[in-house]
């Protein structure tokens, strides 16, 4: 085996009767001190248009975590907001993701009927003492009519560039049409005054999805995106590109090679990046982490393991696709890389009966 698991643990449990029984889009990001920042959402349920941020710590490189905190409580009855922490070079971090208006208690951010979602704003701020306060939300303006699906982290280059990305998603107005068949790219040289945009993921046939894309800088500068790739007649490989001029133009979208559902980047030695997905539906279900060298559109894997085993893939066996997606017992993985070359990986996990937890493994390559 490639990789060597350290430890495995629980960074935070939703307890059956609490206010919160369902939790989503843990990231993690490692501060200049050495402390450990994981940001996740908690909700009252699935589905409900309630997210809330919180944020736990460690000191010790994740054996221990505080107490969950939310991060911004005074905007809880106003919006609901769902994002991701990441790390600038300089030990800034920033928070990317969606905000969506409340209208009335308990009320849904998704359709059924026409496989959409209420209507949303990107979102993104940052902070420079490791998140203990933040600036105020700034709006990037979606190029392109819809929603807006975007739990892939910002990451803002070497270069001084912020590149995010994210996954255009019909509304509740089933008249209303939306190119759905892509994954957006959104990238700034000033700071976030101003935005160009792009197509990262371009999918040939119109009736695909995007989702859980990610973009992260490689050690000699070039870009990696990937994203998970919906048909409708069912899944097909992870997709992915590069950019080489820091998000503004992409090359060629190409398969992964990988049947995984949502997908996570970090990035690692030698050119490489770790890419982090679910499997449910193709293989041993768990949490796969693969290590990868990228070139024009061979994915260059060079292990591709499973890092944490699940004893099932949805609370409903028989229902693992992305529209059965409330069904699902575990997911959204991510991972940072710690001063000692262990890797640190998240995702969530779900009883199915109220309860939502923060999981982790911790791991050694070789």
């Amino acid at each position: 085996m490639s990789y060597r698991i350290l430890q495995t643990g629980t960074i935070c449990r939703m307890a059956n009767g609490s206010a919160f029984s369902a939790v989503a889009c843990p990231r993690l990001v490692l501060c200049p001190s050495g402390e450990i920042v994981c940001t996740f959402v908690a909700q009252t349920a699935l589905g409900i248009n309630d997210f809330k941020p919180m944020q736990s710590r460690s000191n010790d490189g994740g054996v221990t975590w505080t107490a969950p905190v939310p991060m911004w409580p005074e905007m809880f009855g106003a919006y609901s907001i769902i994002g991701s922490v990441s790390a600038a070079p300089n030990g800034q971090l920033y928070f990317f993701g969606t905000r969506t208006t409340i209208d009335r208690p308990c009320e849904t951010f998704w359709s059924d009927e026409t496989k959409g979602m209420k209507p949303n704003e990107l979102i993104w701020t940052s902070s420079v003492n490791e998140g203990k306060t933040w600036a105020p939300f700034s709006v990037i303006p979606q190029p392109i009519t819809g929603s807006a699906e975007a739990p892939g982290a910002l990451c803002a280059t070497r270069g001084g560039r912020l590149v995010c990305c994210y996954a255009p998603y019909r509304t509740f107005d089933s008249t209303l049409r939306v190119d759905t068949n892509q994954v957006v790219s959104l990238s700034s040289s000033d700071g976030g005054q101003s935005w160009e945009a792009g197509r990262m993921l371009n999918f040939r046939d119109e009736t695909s999805n995007g989702a859980e894309a990610w973009v992260v800088e490689l050690s000699e500068g070039r870009l990696l995106g990937t994203g998970w790739h919906i048909m409708q007649e069912g899944d097909a490989p992870n997709a992915f590109a590069i950019s080489g001029d820091g998000g503004v133009s992409w090359g060629p979208t190409a398969s992964t090679g990988i049947m995984g559902q949502s997908t996570a980047l970090a990035g690692w030695k030698n050119d490489e990046a770790l890419f982090l997905y679910n499997q449910r539906r193709f293989g041993d279900i768990g949490v796969w982490l693969a290590r990868v060298r990228p070139r024009g559109t061979d994915f260059g894997i060079i292990s591709n393991e499973r890092v944490w085993a699940a004893e099932v893939s949805s609370i409903n066996p028989s229902e693992t696709t992305h529209a059965n997606w409330t069904n699902f017992a575990f997911g959204e993985p991510a991972a940072v890389v710690l001063p000692d070359d262990s890797i640190l990986v998240t995702l969530w996990t779900s009883a199915g009966h109220g309860e939502g937890t923060i999981a982790y493994v911790k791991l050694m390559i070789g």
